[in-house]
C-alpha cells in the first residue's frame, strides 16, 4: 500500500513498513519527516533566516520634505531602491564572513585590504554606497539650510576664509567630478577641513579622513528634477543642508 506524505505530492510518498507504520520518505533538503505516518505529528524545522548585516535607515523626514530643492520622487527612488541596492548587496558579499559583516560599515570600509580580494570590489561599492547615504540623509532637512555656526563656522572662515568661498569650491569640485561621484567637505586626520570629491561610492573614509558633508552627483540623485542640469541642483542643495548636523559631526572628531 502506498501512502502520500502529509506535505508531499505523488512522488514524496512513504511506504508502509512491517509494524503498519509509514517509512519516512525524503522531504526538504533530504531529509526524512516530510513523508511520515499522520499520526506522527513532529512538524519540519528549517534553519533560522540569518539576520543581516546591515538594514536601510529610515529617512529622518518625509520624502517631501526637501523639495522644492529634491522632489519627492526623486528621494523615494534613491532612498527604497538605490541605497536599498547598495545594503542588499553588501550582505550579501558578506554572508560568508561573519568577522566582517560584525563591523560597522565605516570600520569596514576603512581598510579595505583586509577584506578578502574576492569580495573587496563588491564592499567597496556597496558598503561605500551604504555609508555614503546613510550620512547624506542625515545631512539634509526640511527648513534648513543657511550658514555654518559654531567651531565649525570658525573653521570654514579659517580654512577657506568665508562661507561663500567653501560653497564656490564645493561646487567646483561637484561640477567637475566627470560621471558619478560625490563632492565633500571633510576632515583629515588633524581635524582641518578640505574639499575633495571621490568617484562611484569610495568614501573619504578609505584614505583615512573624515566626511562632514557630501553632495551626491550620481544622476540618480537629481536627473528626474534637473535632467542634465547638474550645476541647478548643486545650486539648490544648499537650501537643504542641516549644518547644526554637520557641525556636530565635526565638533565629535575634536573629542576623539
Amino acid at each position: 500500500m502506498r501512502v502520500f506524505g502529509r506535505f508531499g505530492p505523488p512522488g514524496t510518498a512513504g511506504t508502509t513498513g512491517p509494524t503498519g507504520r509509514v517509512a519516512p520518505a525524503a522531504g526538504f533538503a533530504g531529509r526524512p519527516g516530510v513523508g511520515y505516518d499522520p499520526a506522527d505529528h513532529r512538524i519540519p524545522t528549517f534553519p533560522e533566516p540569518r539576520p543581516m548585516a546591515y538594514s536601510l535607515p529610515a529617512l529622518p523626514y518625509a520624502f517631501d520634505a526637501l523639495e522644492p530643492s529634491i522632489d519627492a520622487r526623486t528621494m523615494e527612488i534613491h532612498h527604497d531602491r538605490h541605497h536599498k541596492a547598495y545594503v542588499d548587496n553588501v550582505n550579501k558579499a558578506l554572508e560568508a564572513h561573519p568577522e566582517l559583516a560584525a563591523l560597522p560599515v565605516e570600520k569596514l570600509i576603512a581598510d579595505l585590504d583586509k577584506v578578502p580580494e574576492a569580495i573587496r570590489t563588491a564592499v567597496r561599492n556597496n558598503g561605500g554606497g551604504h555609508a555614503n547615504h546613510s550620512l547624506f540623509w542625515l545631512s539634509l532637512g526640511k527648513g534648513k539650510g543657511g550658514e555654518p555656526a559654531g567651531h565649525l563656522g570658525e573653521a570654514v572662515r579659517s580654512v577657506f576664509g568665508s562661507f561663500e568661498n567653501l560653497k564656490t569650491a564645493l561646487s567646483d569640485a561637484a561640477m567637475k567630478r566627470f560621471g558619478s561621484g560625490w563632492a565633500w567637505l571633510s576632515a583629515d586626520p588633524k581635524g582641518k577641513l578640505l574639499v575633495e570629491s571621490t568617484a562611484n561610492q569610495d568614501s573619504p573614509i578609505m584614505h583615512g579622513n573624515a566626511p562632514l558633508f557630501g553632495i551626491d552627483v550620481w544622476e540618480h540623485a537629481y536627473y528626474l528634477k534637473y535632467q542634465n542640469k547638474r550645476a541647478d541642483y548643486v545650486a539648490a542643495i544648499y537650501d537643504v543642508i542641516d549644518w547644526d548636523a554637520v557641525g556636530k559631526r565635526f565638533d565629535a572628531l575634536a573629542k576623539r
